[in-house]
């Protein structure tokens, strides 16, 4: 069931029930105030024709026949005066006798002095009434045929106008409940025109700040993102693309031009030396894309546990200068920490290791005398590391895009590479909830400054 339709029932039932209620209070309300009114009503003829019969001395017979005179054409009420003896004085129609009273009866009247109870649909009332010193028993009784009738119609309009309200109410609802979701149908027409061929398709927004206007920009925001994440992989693909295949020309031509013709052995170990540097640059970029893979996926999927930075930078410096003979890494602590935990952080080592090998085989290869320089400090809650080099520096121009994945400065006729390193870097210090930034000036050196908290 669409969540229109269910809104509509909601709407119905819900003002239906409100409306039942309303119209049950009101029927037992005039319901009650029947009884009480015709019950006082029952008791002020009571006292009146007892008045008319000990104090005025009006003829039995004469007040009998007005009874049956008026019960011709109304409900007369009928009425009855006994002593304390269950004596009786006095009967509007003895051959009728509504009541039928009894000692009993007559006994609870007295002890209670006032007594209101049914027989059938007529309503009776039992008085103890005192005249000049002594004591009396008056019932009446009387079927309140007006009150009945007055009460039914009250029900029979009750009913009309509660099927009226209800049909009234479903259509009522139905009505706003298609104007309410005429926003959500349009938003849902255009979402269903989005596919990957035109992410740049958008929801309108009405600025309204409501509930919809938000939904709409959050999608919107959410499209965005889609866009964007669809244009880097399309150019990731293309440099990854463009990244392999030149190696793997180069491989493929050096082992054409090595099985041409017959050559000596010099030239076929320096044709396996070209293949082999090359297949070694496939299997760098291979393992760059590997970790670019990692760190790029949910936090959530990454083991973290609380690490050494330290140990890290250690294990760091020795693999690059296990790769690298010549390259030399110092490390310097440049104030004492108090306790193990300002060193600890909580992070991945093996995605620690790799950022700071990028950062370590930057320094050295783009360093005359292949040195880097590694500064450790400790400032709040935060470790502070510093990576730098006396090497040829960085372009202003380049500085802009140096974290951008494929992106090659103008110091690439000074090293191979395959513009991955510093992107993923970034990547990885931003996944440990750190920041790092670069400053460097022309044929000065570099520094890289990266904070990760620690725990």
């Amino acid at each position: 069931m669409k969540i229109r339709n269910r809104l509509t029932l909601l709407f119905t039932f819900i003002t239906a029930s409100i409306l039942l209620i309303f119209a049950s209070v009101i029927y037992l309300s005039a319901k009650e105030n029947r009884e009480k009114e015709f019950y006082a009503s029952l008791k002020k003829e009571a006292i009146t024709k007892a008045n008319l019969f000990l104090n005025a001395k009006v003829n039995s017979k004469t007040l009998q026949n007005i009874y049956k005179n008026n019960r011709a054409t109304l409900n007369e009420v009928e009425v009855a005066i006994y002593d304390t003896s269950f004596r009786l004085l006095y009967h509007d129609a003895v051959d009728i006798d509504v009541v039928k009273e009894t000692k009993t009866m007559i006994g609870e009247i007295i002890q209670k002095k006032e007594l209101q109870f049914y027989q059938k649909d007529w309503q009776v009332i039992g008085l103890k009434y005192n005249f000049q010193g002594k004591n009396y028993v008056i019932t009446a009784a009387a079927y309140d045929e007006y009150g009945y009738k007055k009460l039914q119609n009250l029900l029979q309009s009750s009913i009309v106008v509660f099927i009226i309200s209800i049909l009234f109410l479903y259509f009522a609802g139905r009505f706003f409940s298609k104007k309410a979701f005429e926003p959500i149908v349009e938003m849902t027409n255009k979402a269903k025109k989005i596919s990957a061929t035109n992410l740049d398709l958008r929801i309108s927004s009405n600025e309204s700040k409501d509930e919809l206007s938000e939904m709409a920009n959050t999608f919107n925001e959410m499209l965005n993102r889609l866009e964007n994440s669809f244009d880097a992989q399309k150019h990731f693909v293309s440099n990854i693309s463009h990244e392999l295949r030149t190696p793997l020309s180069a491989i493929i031509t050096e082992l054409e031009l090595s099985t041409n013709k017959e050559r000596s052995v010099e030239e076929y170990k320096k044709a396996i030396e070209n293949a082999l540097d090359d297949a070694k640059k496939l299997a760098k970029l291979s393992n760059s894309l590997l970790d670019f893979a990692k760190a790029s996926y949910d936090p959530l999927e990454i083991a973290f546990k609380s690490v050494r930075i330290d140990e890290v930078l250690l294990d760091a410096r020795q693999q690059v200068q296990k790769s690298n003979a010549d390259y030399k890494v110092t490390i310097h602590f440049e104030n004492d920490f108090e306790n193990d935990n300002q060193i600890l952080v909580n992070g991945n080592e093996y995605l620690l290791k790799v950022a700071f090998v990028n950062l370590l085989e930057n320094g050295c290869k783009f360093s005359q005398n292949h040195q880097s320089q590694v500064s450790i400090s400790f400032v709040e809650n935060k470790i502070a590391l510093s990576f730098s080099d006396n090497g040829i520096g960085i372009l202003t121009d380049d500085l802009e895009h140096i974290f951008t994945p494929f992106y090659r400065g103008t110091n690439k006729v000074y090293a191979d590479g395959n513009g991955i390193g510093l992107s993923l870097t970034k990547k990885i210090i931003l996944l440990h909830k750190g920041a790092i930034s670069v400053s460097s000036k022309k044929d000065f050196g570099s520094t890289f400054s990266v904070t990760i908290p620690h725990v």
